[in-house]
């Protein structure tokens, strides 16, 4: 062989993984002849007659060339865009952290004895999150914000016996409350929404209808949709005189900077965890949380880990509280989310523990600092206004003469992702810790060409 010639051993077929002789050993453990004979109770109709055109198999080396290739074609973007999922730094140990073999054991932890690494970072991450909200409890993770956020409403109806009544604001996320609107909708729930002005909660318009009775809850959000702050201050004393109780839809990162649910005086805490470190991936996978006080602990879907000592006096882990009727009896469950997303809450859990309590402040002061960069030098264009009053974390609303569409497009062909169209001339525009000085000069001279 020449000197530097590299030899890929093309007979490792990376795409089709089984043998022949493997097939022949399956046909035979189901007792069909052929593949044609495993698949003859298909119509010919729906059965693919030719052969796949994968081509010849390639090496691990070729294909991670192949792939580097498609790679350097692709366009690297830079996002402003937020509405729900923010683009936030996520440290490099932690995807290292989190293939290791103590934690990715069975995603169901019954038998405590071999699923110690489960345990014990479930419980981390519970106590994590009480941190994080102000409040008593933590379960073990839901599925996303919104179906958390739903959860939460069956939660507070539960718990009041016979209200069926919950009061959302029309702050709140519309992906949300699309999610909590399913929900109810099956439960007889009825969602009443309390009106906005300028951007925030009808704080009364809120209280008259907490003054008709029958109320179970009343759902807010913090920040809100538009990125704004509220001041809640006072509501959860009306709310909690009228016998319901007070929910807070809350994106888990501000938490580090931002009054806690449980300053605000909430009962329950709910959202989406994206921010602690989860890639943005297109959608998902994502991470719900939910918190609450001691007194719902049992009202709480999902199950919470505790700690104990073992025969030994050894530390150990244990599924302390957890409703067996999300296994056996579905129709009296308090939730039907058996599973949960444990792999996101692990790597929330190792993203928490690396980035500190000073780390989690830094990135959101920074976050704050650059959207409030970029907000002040789109003002100072004269293209932009304020479309609401009030103070805002990391993401803003601002009105453009233009149309969002033709800004949207300008700022796309430039490799930027905007924001989030609002309306015809409103957009929402995000910003954290990720965001340099050159991306906001770089939209600013984009967004003024119009």
């Amino acid at each position: 062989m020449p000197q530097g010639t590299v030899h890929y051993p093309l007979s490792i077929n990376m795409y089709s993984p089984h043998t022949p002789d493997d097939i022949s050993q399956m046909l035979s453990a189901v007792g069909a002849a052929s593949l044609d004979e495993l698949y003859a109770g298909l119509p010919e109709s729906v059965r693919y007659q030719g052969d796949y055109d994968l081509g010849a198999g390639k090496s691990e080396i070729e294909l991670r060339q192949h792939f580097d290739a498609l790679l350097a074609d692709c366009q690297r973007r830079v996002c402003f865009a937020g509405a729900g999922v923010y683009n936030h730094y996520c440290p490099a140990a932690v995807a290292q952290i989190a293939a290791r073999s103590e934690y990715l054991t069975s995603y169901t932890p019954y038998q405590a004895e071999i699923s110690q690494g489960t345990l014990h970072y479930i419980f981390e991450y519970q106590s994590m999150m009480t941190a994080l909200t102000g409040l008593d409890i933590s379960n073990a993770s839901m599925y996303d914000g919104s179906t958390a956020t739903a959860e939460a409403i069956l939660m507070a109806v539960s718990q009041a016996k016979r209200a069926k009544r919950v009061l959302v604001s029309a702050t709140l996320d519309p992906k949300v409350r699309a999610v909590c609107d399913t929900y109810a909708h099956f439960q007889d729930i009825e969602l009443i929404t309390v009106p906005e002005a300028e951007g925030h909660t009808d704080i009364e318009a809120l209280y008259a209808l907490l003054a008709e009775g029958g109320v179970a809850a009343v759902l807010l959000q913090q920040p809100n949709y538009y990125g704004i702050v509220e001041d809640f201050t006072g509501v959860a004393d009306k709310v909690h005189a009228a016998k319901a109780l007070m929910i807070i839809n809350a994106h888990a990162a501000p938490l580090a900077v931002l009054r806690t649910p449980g300053e605000w005086g909430a009962d329950i805490a709910v959202g989406e965890a994206q921010s602690l470190g989860i890639p943005m991936s297109w959608g998902g996978p994502y991470l719900g949380y939910m918190c609450c006080t001691e007194k719902l602990m049992r009202r709480m879907p999902g199950r919470i880990v505790g700690m104990t000592r073992d025969s030994r006096d050894q530390r150990a882990f244990v599924l302390t509280l957890q409703a067996r009727e999300q296994h056996i009896r579905r129709q009296k469950a308090t939730s039907n989310i058996c599973s949960n997303q444990s792999l996101m809450a692990l790597w929330v859990t190792i993203y928490m523990s690396l980035m500190g309590k000073e780390g989690l402040r830094e990135a959101g002061e920074n976050s704050y600092a650059a959207a409030h960069l970029l907000h002040d030098r789109l003002i100072t264009t004269g293209k932009f206004s304020d479309r609401f009053k009030g103070e805002f974390f990391n993401e803003f609303c601002l009105t453009t003469a233009e149309p969002t569409s033709e800004l949207l497009a300008r700022l796309d062909s430039a490799g930027i992702f905007g924001g989030i169209a609002i309306d015809e001339h409103t957009i929402m525009i995000a910003a954290t810790e990720l965001t340099t000085a050159e991306q906001i000069n770089n939209y600013v001279t984009i967004a003024q060409q119009s």
